[in-house]
């Protein structure tokens, strides 16, 4: 019988949660404080450990580093508020498998214990396998041989080629990296890749959004705090920067640091060392850094936004990630590569696309790279009934891409239901054949306007219909009407 540890302060769902995961045949043991449920790990040995994000003593990532220090490959799910969903979504980030959101559904409860308890062996096979397989990056071809689902792959184009080659060059170094590219490129990706065929592998890699983070509270992301350091400082926590020592720290966006923190930051990437907000104590650091901007850092050093200091102490490498348009050679491979996790996600079996997408796939600018390309392919997966997806079932910005293709100096191929020209009959009589005179008209001309004052905003805010609307002072209806006529 697999046994389940859960950790809440709430008895209520500690009780509720007994006597469900019983019922399913689970033994479980329950702790209401952390120091209580770490207690119990050498002597309960779970197969599983549910905990809540909010403890008396401690919080969700404390906990969660202490658990994976001593059972690496024991799956934690974090029980959350909705509120908590994107502090959730980080520790996940730090190793939790999964989380659930409160209130507690007992089907997903279910559903997603089995998929994690599933996953330990792969998980320990994958690892074992580390030493023994191919020992570069990981390619397409490659990624196809390995047990465990990927969440990226590189493709086999001449791009991604050199991608891989400045990996495999930089990985086994302990220099800090800097990685730009454009949002949804898979900057992150880059990083893990590098931590995972670096000597500090088997220890922690931690990620942090800087630009998810409020001002007020990035140096306590960064460097953690000591209980009643500042207002709402109810317990001790845990920063990034502790959290990943001995391995590697992600800063995503790090532009977006507050100047103040960058500060406080560049003294712990020259010393090596740090205290916690609040705190005396000096703790020690061992810690591989790497960085991401969609912006260069030198740039933003000359505006006042980022010191140029700091930027010189991240810049020993750096990897620029190119966009998907500039990556031809591997669009298909990763449409491919998206459609077989969405089909294994959604229990369906779409084969592939048709030409007519192909095309659009190929044609397309892909402004959201491959973050974007995976969600327009769970949207027509999803709706797709056949074995093959068609353009209908693509966003229009993608399924018409090509009439939206002219300069800023061609006439806009207007068609509306109003008389733009003067039709003359016989102007000449010795001209046998009928003639088409234009004439410019003031109603002719406003709807030009409209149309270039319509398109110029789309391209502007990415076809978002909702900030096209706002922009343009209208209602998303009067939008998409105008969008029917304008055939947008």
């Amino acid at each position: 019988m697999q046994r389940i540890l859960v950790i809440d302060d709430d008895t209520d769902i500690c009780l509720l949660l007994r006597r469900f995961l019983t019922k399913n045949n689970y033994e479980v043991a329950i702790a209401h404080d952390g120091s209580t449920g770490l207690a119990l790990l050498q002597e309960f040995r779970p197969d599983l450990i549910m905990t809540d994000f909010r403890l008396g003593d401690t919080d969700g990532g404390t906990i969660l580093l202490k658990i994976k220090e001593k059972f690496p490959f024991v799956p934690v799910l974090i029980i959350t508020g909705y509120s908590d969903i994107k502090i959730a979504v980080n520790v996940m980030k730090m190793g939790a498998y999964d989380y659930i959101t409160k209130p507690l559904f007992p089907d997903e409860i279910l559903l997603t214990i089995k998929k994690a308890l599933e996953s330990v062996e792969t998980e320990k096979g994958s690892m074992q396998d580390l030493g023994e397989e191919h020992d570069g990056i990981t390619t397409s071809h490659q990624k196809k041989k390995s047990s465990k689902p990927a969440n990226y792959i590189f493709g086999d184009g001449a791009e991604s080629k050199f991608l891989i080659r400045q990996i495999e060059l930089v990985a086994p170094t302990n220099y800090s990296v800097l990685i730009y590219g454009e949002s949804g490129s898979g900057k992150e990706a880059i990083a893990q890749e590098i931590h995972l065929h670096s000597k500090r592998a088997n220890q922690p890699f931690v990620a942090m959004d800087c630009g998810a983070i409020s001002k007020d509270l990035a140096g306590s992301e960064l460097f953690g705090h000591e209980k009643g350091s500042f207002t709402g400082a109810l317990n001790q926590k845990i920063g990034h920067f502790e959290m990943a020592n001995g391995g590697t720290i992600f800063l995503d966006e790090v532009a977006n640091l507050p100047y103040e923190v960058q500060v406080l930051l560049l003294r712990v990437v020259q010393e090596r060392k740090m205290k916690r907000i609040g705190g005396t104590k000096e703790i020690p650091l061992d810690v591989r850094i790497l960085v991401a901007s969609n912006e260069k850092l030198i740039e933003a050093s000359k505006k006042g936004k980022f010191r140029e200091d700091l930027y010189h102490r991240f810049n020993e490498f750096s990897i620029d990630v190119p966009p998907l348009r500039e990556r031809k050679a591997d669009i298909m491979t990763f449409a491919k590569f998206f459609l077989d996790q969405t089909n294994e996600e959604l229990g369906k079996k779409v084969k592939g696309f048709s030409n007519d997408v192909i095309d659009n796939f190929m044609n397309y600018a892909w402004y959201g790279n491959l973050r974007e390309m995976r969600n327009v392919i769970k949207r027509a997966t999803l709706l797709t009934d056949g074995e093959w997806i068609e353009s209908k079932t693509l966003p229009f910005e993608i399924s018409n891409y090509a009439k939206l293709l002219f300069t800023e100096t061609s006439t806009p191929p207007v068609t509306v239901s109003v008389p733009v020209v003067e039709v003359v009959h016989n102007v000449s009589e010795s001209n046998a054949s009928n003639e088409v005179v234009s004439k410019p008209s003031l109603k002719s001309a406003a709807i030009e306007a409209e149309y270039d004052m319509i398109l110029k905003v789309l391209k502007e805010v990415n076809f978002n219909k909702s900030k096209a609307a706002r922009i343009l002072g209208i209602d998303r209806k009067t939008l998409y009407n105008k969008m029917k006529v304008f055939e947008l």
